[in-house]
């Protein structure tokens, strides 16, 4: 199986190229300068595995929460390429690959992902590790003020995204605990690719019309009906 892998929702850009079950990935944090450098991004993983695009199974994206126009670009670069190869596509939350990013990297089994949404706002959800070690999502996709945040964790829970950066103290005194986090983490196209390959395999996929952005907030929400990880 070979597919793509692009998420752009923060100011990190990323590509990863899945390759029979090898990844390879490039990432930047470049405000600002996501369109500038995403399809050559693409090209770069592209020609470093010597895979073709013809050769391509899927491409999977980070479907956000996150910035609008890089959640729109994610999109839209997904939906230009799948379309023009006939490709199915998988969307993946970017907040699922906060997650994902820090049950593999710290071996915690719960993660509470947290973008920060602007606005004295934060992007957040909170997930659980599953048998297959894959990170699931435990209630909704939240958009909320850091002082409205209602949470019940685990011992061992890990913060995790940029939310953390400006709102740590509120957060920990909303989640009732004093756990670890990591305000430098950002949602990495490495793990939207290790979330989208059992979708993938499973057949849990959109056709490239419906590789469309999710913003949570409400004003702006333009939500898949279909199954999305």
């Amino acid at each position: 199986m070979k597919f793509l892998a692009i998420e752009t929702a923060t100011e990190c850009c990323s590509v990863a190229l899945f390759n029979e079950d090898d990844i390879i990935c490039e990432s930047e944090v470049a405000p600002h300068r996501h369109n500038e450098i995403v399809l050559s991004m693409c090209e770069r993983v592209l020609a470093n595995a010597e895979v073709p695009l013809t050769q391509l199974d899927g491409i999977a994206f980070g479907r956000g929460p996150g910035a609008f126009t890089g959640v729109r670009l994610a999109a839209s670069v997904t939906q230009g390429i799948a379309l023009a190869l006939d490709l199915p596509v998988v969307p993946v939350s970017s907040l699922a690959a906060l997650a994902q990013a820090a049950c593999t990297r710290h071996k915690v089994s719960q993660v509470l992902s947290c973008i920060d949404a602007r606005m004295q706002e934060i992007y957040m959800a909170v997930y659980q590790r599953d048998e297959a070690n894959l990170m699931r999502l435990v209630g909704e996709e939240q958009v909320i003020r850091p002082d409205l945040v209602n949470v019940e964790i685990q011992d061992g829970c890990m913060g995790y995204g940029s939310g953390w950066k400006p709102y740590a103290e509120i957060l920990l005194e909303r989640c009732g605990a004093n756990i670890d986090f990591d305000a430098s983490a950002a949602p990495q196209a490495e793990f939207v690719a290790v979330l989208a390959k059992p979708c993938f395999e499973q057949g849990e996929t959109v056709p490239a019309t419906q590789a469309l952005p999710v913003y949570v907030r409400h004003d702006v929400a333009q939500k898949p009906k279909s199954k999305t990880v």
